[in-house]
């Protein structure tokens, strides 16, 4: 195993919380996000389960401090108070002291808004400016600009894998040695067009998401953004910087199976997994923990299982994993980021967060999630993070 990339700062706002503490303090009591749609004007909102957070746009642009005219989406407001509070965290009081990037990951980007507003742009004109918020890099600018960064900025959009790609990328890019410090992540809200994406594809439950269990009927939408600090060991040591955790594996990959669908053998989240542990030289037996990808959706489970039995075994063999998507949702492109926090704290807390919802075991393989909030020493976490059109990616944390 090499030493990996230091993971100095990180910051989340979700359906359970609005910050580190308060999403650390749901899981640690098993209180979950879901709920009826409240916020968004949708037709299906008393139809389908989502983890909203119960903030407004307005609110969230008060606490940023914006002017009354800024143009940014929702997706950009909850991505921005993330990452502020990522750096707050890592100590970063100027964004360019070193040679520092910005990799953001989205989907909707500033749909959100501009759906909101479009019939309206002509009879309007204060709204026009939302117009640019539609593009994803768009969302990825502003938020930059606001936290000041002035280096390397770019965005990832590989569906529900452009978060943990965008870590991927930013712990690549300090290793051979082109950055020295890299704010990661993704940020994504609800919106109409995804809802009703996903209504088409027949994928969203009604209820609360059950992931891994035999009737589990499909997901829930959520919206959230997290952001993580890595920083180069020199940077670390110079500053005698508290180090939060480590990136040591990571990997992408892709089954070219089908738009949005996973191979049923898992092959592309079986590849991102194998590949993930030959860069970080490790053998599966050195996994504690797996946080799962685990949408809830009958296609997903099966392939995700499927792949951790290839990987490792059956349910003797396999490390204890759970998905914890039942609490906040499935964040679409901020889940990787998401998730990553949640195994930093479940890094941090020697903590298994439980896979709610569950009731009865798939008949496909052995595997069975853990239910239960669990106490347990662990010192390393694969987390998956898997999108549409066959983009799988695996990250692997240790302290």
């Amino acid at each position: 195993m090499h030493k990996g990339i230091a993971i100095t700062g990180i910051g989340i706002i979700s359906s359970i919380g609005n910050t580190v503490d308060e999403n650390f303090d749901a899981l640690q009591s098993v209180s979950h996000g879901i709920s009826r749609v409240e916020l968004l004007e949708t037709r299906h909102k008393d139809e389908i389960m989502v983890g909203e957070i119960k903030r407004s746009n307005k609110d969230l642009a008060y606490e940023l401090g914006l002017k009354a005219t800024h143009s940014f989406s929702r997706t950009a407001l909850i991505g921005a108070i993330a990452a502020k509070e990522a750096i707050n965290n890592a100590g970063i009081t100027n964004a360019n002291t070193y040679r520092t990037g910005f990799i953001s990951g989205t989907s909707v980007g500033g749909m959100d808004t501009t759906e909101k507003y479009y019939l309206t742009y002509k009879k309007n004109g204060d709204n026009i400016r939302f117009i640019q918020a539609q593009h994803a890099g768009f969302t990825t600018q502003s938020i930059s600009d606001y936290l000041g960064c002035n280096g390397y900025v770019s965005t990832i959009s590989t569906a529900c894998s452009s978060a943990a790609n965008a870590i991927m990328l930013g712990a690549r890019m300090i290793k051979a040695g082109k950055l020295d410090r890299v704010i990661v992540g993704g940020t994504d809200a609800l919106s109409k067009f995804t809802i009703n994406g996903f209504g088409t594809l027949m994928i969203l439950s009604n209820e609360m998401c059950t992931p891994f269990d035999k009737n589990r009927k499909g997901l829930n939408l959520g919206e959230g953004g997290a952001y993580l600090v890595l920083e180069h060991d020199d940077i670390v040591a110079k500053e005698k910087k508290k180090v939060l955790g480590r990136v040591v594996g990571w990997a992408n990959a892709n089954d070219a199976f089908h738009q949005t669908a996973s191979s049923s053998d898992g092959e592309g989240a079986y590849l991102a997994m194998s590949n993930a542990l030959k860069v970080a030289n490790m053998n599966p037996t050195d996994i504690d923990y797996i946080n799962a990808h685990g949408t809830a959706t009958p296609n997903n489970d099966l392939s995700e299982g499927i792949a951790m039995t290839r990987i490792f075994g059956d349910h003797q063999q396999t490390p204890i994993f759970s998905s914890t998507k039942g609490f906040t949702g499935h964040t679409l492109a901020a889940a990787g980021a998401i998730e990553a926090i949640c195994s930093l704290l479940s890094l941090r807390e020697n903590l298994i967060f439980p896979n709610l919802n569950f009731k009865e075991p798939m008949t496909e393989f052995s595997l069975v999630p853990e239910t239960q909030l669990l106490s347990k020493k662990i010192k390393t976490v694969l987390s998956n993070s898997f999108g549409f059109g066959g983009n799988c990616s695996t990250l692997i944390f240790t302290r």
